[in-house]
């Protein structure tokens, strides 16, 4: 489990620093996922239909597969929602590196033009620019922004499964969506939960 190898844990681990995760927290976790107390730790995923029928993914970091999906199964039985298989909703979001910061988007765009970066979209709103590129391109287009503009303070450096189609709930739907969250939340190896919900 090196960091410098590892983009998504380069990624969680700069996340953490921001949020000013102390040190020794941080290198705990490192261990842990290294398996230095005999464990070995996986990523597991899984996917399937919320209430509402939204779609959902759960991103798992697990030493025990087989409990991992025994308790992301109840979070979605409890629910009566339905848990798939690999590929049920996935391919209804993109999964995307997503950096956001204050810049200027003509420079933006020339700096990961000139590195060849594979760059999906870039949205500028008042002076905050937001990059969306594939996963693969994370550490080329971190680099090339450090290289052409500086230091760069990011409000978002993550990498997301981002739908291409939202949905809204209503009613009881709403509550047992909070229920469902609620409980994937509360498992100690759930990671990340990606959803199409739109209630804002």
């Amino acid at each position: 489990m090196d960091p410098s190898g590892n983009l998504a844990l380069r990624s969680l681990i700069e996340r953490a620093k921001r949020d000013q995760v102390p040190a020794h927290v941080i290198e705990k976790a490192l261990d842990k996922a290294k398996g230095a107390g005999g464990e070995d730790y996986a990523v597991a995923r899984y996917e399937g239909f919320g209430p509402g029928s939204c779609m959902v993914i759960v991103e798992c970091l697990t030493d025990n597969p087989n409990r991992t999906f025994g308790d992301v199964r109840q979070c979605f039985t409890k629910t009566n929602s339905k848990l798939g298989t690999p590929g049920t909703v996935s391919h209804m979001f993109d999964h995307s590196i997503i950096l956001s910061f204050n810049g200027d988007e003509e420079a933006v765009l020339e700096a990961l033009m000139g590195a060849d970066v594979d760059v999906s979209d870039i949205e500028n709103e008042a002076g905050k620019i937001t990059v969306f590129a594939p996963p693969t391109e994370y550490a080329k287009a971190k680099q090339a922004l450090s290289e052409a503009i500086g230091e760069i303070e990011f409000d978002v450096d993550e990498i997301q499964f981002i739908p291409q189609t939202y949905t809204t709930l209503e009613g009881d739907d709403v509550v047992v969506f909070e229920k469902f969250m609620d409980l994937l939340n509360d498992l100690d190896d759930v990671q990340n939960v990606y959803h199409n919900v739109d209630n804002s």
